[in-house]
C-alpha cells in the first residue's frame, strides 16, 4: 500500500512543485485501488500528473526491483520519490489512518442509523416521527445491527467475548449463542410480538453483560477491547458495551410495563 518515505523527498508540498509521476498497477484482473486514490489526490491538489500504469506482473516486478521498493503505487514529485499512498498523504499534510487506533465511529454510526430507521418507520406507520414506537424501534434496530456486526465472524466475537463475560467464561458455547439471541430479541421487539420470549432473552443477556462489563472495567480495572461490534473491533470495553447491555435491560422492562408478556 505504501513504501518508506525516501529521505531525499521534501517534507511538505511546495506550491511551486506541481509535476508528479505515479507508477501504479493497472492490469487486466487487478487495478490497484491505492493507485487510484493516489492519482485522485494528486489531481485534486493541482498537480500535473504523468500516469505510468504497470500493466503486467513482469512490469510490476521489474519496477520494484529497479526502485528497490516492495509496494506500488509509487509517486515522484519533481524527480524525488515520495513513496506510496500513505506517504503521499503525509507529504500533502493530510492525516493517515491508523488501523489500530481506538475509535467509537462504528458504534456512533450504528446508533445513528438505528435512530434514522426508527424515525423513518414511525413516519411511514403513523405520519409522525416522534412516537413511542419510534423509541422502541430505535433500541430494537440497534440490537439487530449490533448482532449483525458480531455475526460477521462469530468465532472472533466469541473469543474476544470470553475475555470478560462471566457467563461465557463458565459456559463457552454462550459466546456463540449470544449474537443470535440478541438478533432474535431485537426483531421480536421491533415486531412487538412474543414478548414472553424476547423479554427474558434481553433481560438475561443484558443483565449478565452489564455485570460482566462493570466488573471487568470498573472493579478489576482491566483494559480490554469491546466485542460489541465484532471480534475485530478497536472500541475499548467500557461505556459503549455497558450502554448496549443497559439498553437491552431497559427495553425488556419497558416492553413488559407497556405491552405485557403477550
Amino acid at each position: 500500500m505504501s513504501a518508506t518515505l525516501d529521505a531525499s523527498a521534501p517534507k511538505a508540498a511546495a506550491t511551486t512543485r506541481r509535476h508528479a509521476v505515479i507508477h501504479r498497477m493497472v492490469m487486466d484482473k487487478h487495478v490497484c485501488p491505492w493507485g487510484l486514490r493516489a492519482l485522485h489526490l494528486l489531481r485534486s491538489h493541482g498537480f500535473e500528473v504523468e500516469d505510468r500504469p504497470l500493466r503486467t506482473r513482469e512490469e510490476v516486478d521489474r519496477f520494484k526491483n529497479e526502485q528497490g521498493v516492495k509496494t506500488t503505487p509509487q509517486i515522484f514529485v519533481d524527480g524525488a520519490r515520495i513513496g506510496g499512498h500513505d506517504d503521499l498523504r503525509r507529504y500533502l499534510g493530510l492525516k493517515v489512518r491508523d488501523p489500530k487506533a481506538v475509535t467509537y465511529a462504528p458504534v456512533a454510526w450504528l446508533f445513528a442509523a438505528s435512530l434514522a430507521l426508527a424515525l423513518a418507520a414511525s413516519v411511514s406507520a403513523f405520519g409522525t416521527a416522534l412516537t413511542g414506537r419510534a423509541a422502541e424501534w430505535t433500541v430494537g434496530f440497534a440490537m439487530v445491527l449490533l448482532a449483525l456486526q458480531k455475526l460477521r465472524d462469530v468465532d472472533s466475537f466469541a473469543t474476544m467475548f470470553l475475555g470478560y463475560d462471566l457467563l461465557a467464561q463458565r459456559w463457552v458455547p454462550y459466546g456463540r449463542i449470544y449474537p443470535y439471541a440478541e438478533a432474535l430479541a431485537g426483531v421480536l421487539m421491533v415486531a412487538g410480538v412474543l414478548n414472553w420470549l424476547s423479554v427474558p432473552i434481553a433481560l438475561t443477556i443484558g443483565t449478565v453483560g452489564a455485570v460482566s462489563v462493570f466488573k471487568a472495567v470498573y472493579v478489576d480495572r482491566r483494559e480490554l477491547k469491546c466485542a460489541c461490534v465484532g471480534g475485530d473491533s478497536n472500541v475499548p470495553l467500557g461505556f459503549v458495551s455497558l450502554l448496549e447491555n443497559v439498553m437491552m435491560v431497559g427495553m425488556a422492562v419497558w416492553m413488559v410495563s407497556a405491552h405485557g408478556l403477550a
